[in-house]
């Protein structure tokens, strides 16, 4: 029986909407996976004897594995296609999340976290390539926007999910289940998903038309990693992501432990609290896919509509830099709160830029390489937590993102021009 809802079934959904459902499911499990060390660290560092430095080295490691993979995985995205290239990284990315049980210590650790970066690095450039495949200019920012929201469901289940299998039977447990869960999806995504050019569902005249309303040239060769790199609207996009990440890496890796290092929270507590930033960030997901639509419905140019989405989530960071004035654990929530909402506003913006700005045959190479950009930003942001976090407090760190949103809204406006999106890099270079 067809599942139903509000009296339609599932197969009366447009089926680049159930696609681009699909790929949300994946980036949920992706970040579920990747959120389990975050919810079972304050355990782990007293089981391993870990200081806040140590387990920032852990931290670095899935980083820089990620960091470096971002273009890697991008580039093998747009040689095998998204259907193979994304199925062979999510059966990476769930084997190396369940072997962290293996661990015995933060060194051996730190070398799960890598395998698990290098894996993972294929999500956001395949939900980019996705969208850039399937849907027209008008819908990527509300398509992106969906599969975005993943990101902040996958971070908003970990804590109770996490906390459960810990408290019900142990830490390695919920490394089990979490990876367990990605690998059911892998064969699922491999099962139903198709590029236009091989869907079955769609016929000739179906598939000329979403060819023809992407508006791109198909016949001439696609950009290289070398076009990219010559070209303005990369790092338009580029630098601001790698001045905006660190605040989402630092939500995503240190509120349960300043949650417990500041405000002495058990692990019930954290499974109560940690969530709902997530669940505001969700929100934030929404608004930047709605926020650019009403605006171009008024005449503001498709670029523009992103940019000032972007800038009015960078404003929104301010919340979060005022952290330090909180007086109980609940006013600093409702503050991560705040900047879970802004941080996926802005990105958001930024991640449906590649789309905008790049043909499909790029977008994957485009997205992972603006990635690595943003990630070597969250890297560097957390050696200086690990450096600074138990000699300083938290407090000027979260001060800190908000300046650097800041920053990349105003290098957003001053880089990045409104260029055609099949031809901008051959004339810009």
């Amino acid at each position: 029986m067809a599942l139903k809802v509000g009296g339609r079934t599932w197969r009366d959904v447009p089926l680049r909407w159930r696609l681009i459902g699909l790929v949300t499911l994946g980036t949920i499990l992706n970040y579920l996976a990747r959120s389990t060390l975050s919810v079972a660290a304050p355990q782990l560092k007293t089981e391993f004897g870990m200081t806040t430095e140590d387990y920032s080295w852990v931290v670095l490691a899935f980083q820089a594995s990620y960091t470096v993979m971002q273009t890697v995985a991008g580039g093998v995205l747009d040689a095998l296609g998204t259907r193979l290239g994304f199925f062979l990284f999510a059966v990476g990315w769930a084997l190396a999340n369940m072997a962290h049980a293996l661990a015995t210590g933060w060194p051996s650790l730190a070398l799960f976290r890598a395998l698990l970066g290098a894996s993972e690095a294929a999500a956001i450039p395949a939900g980019a390539k996705t969208v850039s495949e399937w849907f027209p200019p008008r819908e990527r920012s509300l398509a992106t926007s969906v599969f975005q929201m993943g990101t902040s469901v996958g971070n908003m289940i970990a804590p109770p999910l996490v906390a459960f299998c810990i408290l019900a039977w142990n830490w390695q447990a919920a490394f089990i289940v979490t990876g367990g869960l990605s690998l059911v999806w892998a064969f699922l995504w491999y099962w139903s998903y198709r590029s236009p050019a091989d869907h079955p569902a769609l016929s000739a005249a179906d598939r000329a038309a979403l060819i023809a309303d992407r508006g791109e040239d198909v016949t001439g060769k696609p950009a290289t990693r070398k076009d990219l790199l010559k070209s303005r609207s990369f790092w338009g996009i580029a630098v601001p992501r790698f001045l905006a990440e660190p605040a989402w890496q630092t939500f995503n890796f240190f509120i349960p432990l300043y949650l417990v290092s500041v405000w002495q929270l058990d692990l019930k507590s954290i499974a109560l609290w940690a969530w709902m930033p997530f669940l505001a960030a969700d929100f934030g997901s929404l608004a930047a896919g709605v926020l650019p639509s009403w605006l171009m419905k008024r005449g503001v140019s498709l670029v523009a509509s992103r940019k000032i989405t972007m800038t009015i989530g960078a404003l929104c960071m301010i919340g979060p830099a005022c952290i330090g004035f909180a007086t109980s654990p609940g006013i600093a929530i409702l503050l991560f709160c705040v900047g879970g909402f802004a941080h996926q506003m802005l990105s958001g913006a930024l991640i449906t830029l590649c789309a905008d700005m790049f043909d499909s045959r790029t977008v994957g190479t485009a997205s992972g390489m603006a990635g690595t950009s943003a990630w070597v930003g969250g890297m560097l942001f957390t050696l200086l937590i690990g450096q600074s976090a138990d000699a300083w407090g938290y407090d000027p760190l979260f001060a800190a993102l908000a300046a650097l949103d800041l920053l990349a809204a105003a290098v957003l406006w001053s880089l990045l021009r409104a260029t055609p999106r099949a031809t901008n890099i051959i004339q810009e270079g």
